[in-house]
This record gives C-alpha cells, sequence and structure tokens, in this order.
C-alpha cells in the first residue's frame, strides 16, 4: 500500500519546483513574466481538469487570463533556451547511459483553419484523418524514469509555402518545410550535441522508413530499432549470394525454431508478450556491428506480424532489440499521460511562438512529475539541481 502523503512531502516537492523555476528564470528579460512562469507551472501541476489560460489564471488568483496569454504570446522569454533547461534537468536527474531516445508524434485535435501548421492530416492520437496539428517528440526512458527532451511543430508543406498564412500565424520567417523524420534528425542531433547519455534510438514506421535517417544515425555509430513496412528491401544473404529481399520475404524463410516468446515491457494489462526473431541483414559490414531485421509476431493472431531494421554492437541480442523496441509504446503512454496530467493538448494558442511555448512549459512540467516519481521510488540520481 502507498504510504499516505505528508505535509513534508507537499514542502519538499514545492521547493524542488522552486529550484526548478531558478534554473530557467534567467530565460525571461523581466520579473512579470518570470513569476507567471512559476505560476504557469504549479497551474499545469495542479488538479484542474482544464489547463487552459483561464483555468490556469484561476489556480493563480488572477481575474482574467490576460497575464497568462502575454506569457505565451507577447512577453520576452527564450522558450528554446528552457527546452536546454528541460535536456540539463532531465539528464541530471534521470540520466542512465542505457537509456533509449524515442522519436514519436501526436495529434492535437483543433476546429477551424487558423491555428498554425492545422490542416486535416493523419493523427495517431485518433487513428484516422482528423483537423489537427501534428506534434514530433523527443523523449528520453531509462531506468530511473522518463520524460521528454525536446519538441517541434510539424508545418505541413502547404503551410510552409503558403505566405500569407506564415505571416498570420507568426511562422519565423527563416522556417522551411521540414518532414517529420527530418524533425526528429533534428532533436537527434540537439541531443547527442549536448552530450545525453544514452545507447539506443526507436520510432516507429514514420521514422524508420527514412533511410536519411537511418544513414544519417549509422554514421553517427548510434544504434537504433526502428519500424519499416513489410515491404522494406534489405540487403541479405541469399543462395545467390547477397540481394535485395523484401523484409516479408526474409521473415517468411525463417524456421520454426527461430522464434523466442519474450516480453517487450510491462503494459497497462501486464507484461507485453510476443514471439520474436531476427535475421543477420547487410553480410559485407563491419564486424564489430550487427545489423538486423528484427520481426514481433502476435500470440493471437500470428499472420499480425511488426518489422524492425536494427543496427547496434554485434554482441548485442535479441532480449536487447526486444527491450529496444518496447520502449516505443512506453512513450506513448507518456504522450497520453502529459496530456491528462499537465494539459499538453490543453491550450487555445494560434500562432508559432504560443504553441512552442505552451508545449515547453508542459514538458518541463512532466519533467517534474517524472523525477518526482523517481525521488519517490527511491530512484533519484541527485545532480545539480
Amino acid at each position: 500500500m502507498d504510504r499516505a502523503i505528508t505535509l513534508e512531502d507537499v514542502d519538499g516537492w514545492a521547493a524542488e519546483l522552486a529550484a526548478l523555476h531558478v534554473r530557467i528564470a534567467p530565460r525571461f528579460a523581466r520579473p512579470e513574466p518570470r513569476r507567471r512562469a512559476l505560476a504557469y507551472l504549479r497551474g499545469l501541476l495542479s488538479p484542474a481538469e482544464r489547463k487552459n489560460g483561464w483555468h490556469l489564471a484561476e489556480q493563480a488568483g488572477e481575474a482574467t487570463p490576460d497575464g497568462m496569454q502575454r506569457l505565451l504570446a507577447a512577453a520576452t522569454w527564450d522558450a528554446d533556451a528552457v527546452r536546454d533547461d528541460l535536456r540539463a534537468y532531465v539528464v541530471a536527474h534521470l540520466g542512465d547511459a542505457d537509456a533509449v531516445l524515442v522519436v514519436d508524434e501526436t495529434g492535437f485535435l483543433k476546429k477551424g483553419a487558423k491555428s498554425v501548421g492545422v490542416q486535416r492530416q493523419y493523427s495517431g492520437t485518433a487513428g484516422r484523418i482528423e483537423n489537427c496539428q501534428v506534434g514530433v517528440f523527443l523523449a528520453y526512458t531509462g531506468r530511473h524514469g522518463r520524460a521528454f527532451l525536446d519538441r517541434e511543430l510539424y508545418l505541413p508543406q502547404g503551410w510552409a509555402e503558403d505566405a500569407a498564412r506564415r505571416a498570420e500565424a507568426g511562422v519565423p520567417p527563416a522556417t522551411v518545410f521540414r518532414t517529420k523524420p527530418q524533425l526528429a534528425k533534428a532533436m537527434l542531433e540537439r541531443a547527442l550535441a549536448a552530450g545525453v547519455p544514452a545507447s539506443w534510438v526507436t520510432g516507429d514506421e514514420v521514422y524508420g522508413g527514412d533511410r536519411r535517417l537511418r544513414v544519417w544515425l549509422e554514421e553517427r555509430d548510434m544504434p537504433h530499432v526502428l519500424v519499416v513496412k513489410r515491404t522494406e528491401p534489405l540487403v541479405a544473404t541469399t543462395a545467390r549470394g547477397p540481394a535485395q529481399v523484401a523484409a516479408a520475404d526474409l521473415v517468411a524463410a525463417l524456421p520454426a525454431d527461430a522464434w523466442r516468446r519474450l516480453s517487450a515491457g510491462e503494459g497497462s494489462k501486464g507484461p507485453r508478450v510476443y514471439d520474436w526473431a531476427r535475421v543477420a541483414i547487410r553480410p559485407l559490414s563491419d564486424p564489430d556491428r550487427g545489423y538486423w531485421l528484427l520481426v514481433r509476431r502476435s500470440l493471437a493472431d500470428p499472420a499480425d506480424l511488426a518489422h524492425y531494421v536494427c543496427y547496434g554492437p554485434a554482441g548485442a541480442t535479441l532480449a536487447d532489440l526486444v527491450r529496444v523496441a518496447g520502449q516505443r509504446w512506453a512513450v506513448e503512454e507518456v504522450i497520453e499521460a502529459a496530456k491528462g496530467e499537465v494539459g499538453l493538448d490543453h491550450y487555445e494558442v494560434r500562432r508559432w511562438t504560443g504553441w512552442y511555448r505552451h508545449i515547453t512549459l508542459c514538458l518541463l512540467a512532466h519533467a517534474f512529475l517524472a523525477v518526482t516519481r523517481a525521488d519517490a521510488a527511491g530512484g533519484e540520481k541527485g545532480g545539480d539541481r
């Protein structure tokens, strides 16, 4: 049974939040938005059902949402610098050399056509095409906890090429169209340049299907487990020597004893158990590195398969690859938790700057919760607060 929360606990959490605010305080040019940023974080962490401007203002004891709206729209502060503070905070408290960097996206359902980047597009949240914005996120999962490191708003090509819409939504002039894998690469570049400790990268088919992203990760010698389509052509050994073979054809040739039943981690209903197998690919490559096609098979429906292209140390085991593959599901759960706990999708801003500011503060609030939980579980690392 969980122990009762004490007044000492509450005082400790308040002190930790104040220390986190001190970390980001230099990013604000004036005292008023600096103080309001703390009130915004407190509101995001409050039990309020909605975390939009009106409700956050009520939590702060303010009669109108004007101040909260100014914080997101007009105050002078650097959301990217706060993003860097977020990353440093996560590493200091949750850093783990065996951690996995996960790229994933989520949709934010919106009405109308004015909100920056909104259009009818596929939303993984809804599982269908909806009128929405799409955010691409870089998450960090390790033995101490899970949190976000970075975020980018996906700006569809139609938006990127429409000068009038760009101007109305405040899209910076230097911003150009970038695919979701290109946004993921930019965030991974920032994380690796900052020395974030991690051993693997994973992501779904949107990212695994981009060969340029896979090549870039390999050039950085960054191990990865990325989902690909069943039709993905892969170089493998055949009876006639090395040749390109579709992922599904490689799987079809596997013997029955190639499969092992393994858990990819805990899910909401218990361990996620599947049958797994791998096939060596890239036969003429570096002997110190391993190249595999990993395949997951459903226990309930053996025809339900998922395919992953993997690169990593030659000694990586099947269980190692399965562990990394399972982290993608974990991050989907973290995104949903951030929506429910800190209002990630509760914003009512329409412009570029407001989106980045709200999302960044939400990710910071979520990281605070992750660190607090790690402390309570005895997994706190310490580090620079």
